[in-house]
């Protein structure tokens, strides 16, 4: 298992580098104000009202970075401080954020698609790796062929949470480009400000794709443990 511990140790420092240079990034532009004088919640009712979406509600949440958009509630929640600010780094991640309202006002593919993947994803991810290493403590205790099974069942419940962080990945950079588009297209920002909201996004949408490679990386390591054994 040493092999495993050295992959995992080797996503995590990627994932905590990106996640580091994420809140650098949002620390930096939020301090420079949106000369619009626009909160977060302003900006994204008015997004919202552009794109004619009335039954979405804009509401605050607690915490940091835990802006969200929830389909069944329909509301677009920003952190406190998103929510209240009025600068670049607010106004990316609340447009950002009606991104995805807009997507599922118009049946983005995409978006419908991780949506029905949400159940079973919720349950598998939560059982996938110890699914895994019951089987493998099978195989090299008990019997290789039922740790065998034990082992396939797990890789496959962990491959579903892989192929559903594959599919986050378009679903974030299209509400991104919809929430730059907008931004740009409605003169809600100068030209400071726009390029401050595309970098802040940029970065965010970056720890989706390390934690989609991160995700894949172990599946692989845990099938290549499958076919080492087979």
């Amino acid at each position: 298992m040493g092999g495993y511990y050295i992959l995992i140790g080797a996503i995590l420092l990627v994932s905590w580098l990106v996640s580091s240079q994420l809140k650098s990034k949002f620390k930096k532009y939020s301090k420079v104000q949106l000369q619009n004088g626009m909160s977060g919640k302003e900006i994204a009712e008015k997004m919202l009202a552009d794109h004619g979406i009335t039954d979405v509600q804009v509401i605050s949440t607690p915490g940091r970075l835990t802006d969200h958009y929830h389909p069944t509630k329909k509301t677009v929640n920003l952190s406190e401080s998103v929510y209240s600010q009025r600068n670049a780094a607010s106004a990316a991640v609340a447009a950002h954020e009606v991104g995805h309202a807009v997507q599922h006002a118009q049946a983005y593919s995409w978006l419908e698609m991780r949506s029905q993947l949400v159940p079973i994803v919720s349950v598998a991810s939560q059982f996938s790796q110890w699914v895994i290493f019951g089987g493998l403590i099978l195989m090299g205790m008990v019997s290789v062929g039922v740790g065998q099974m034990v082992l396939l069942a797990g890789i496959i419940m962990f491959g579903l949470g892989t192929l559903f962080s594959f599919i986050t990945l378009p679903v974030e950079y299209d509400a991104s480009n919809r929430a730059l588009a907008w931004l740009k297209r409605e003169n809600m920002v100068t030209a400071d400000e726009y390029k401050g909201s595309e970098d802040a996004l940029k970065w965010a949408a970056r720890t989706y794709v390390v934690a989609a490679i991160g995700s894949l990386a172990t599946l692989l390591y845990f099938i290549s443990i499958y076919l080492g054994r087979d």
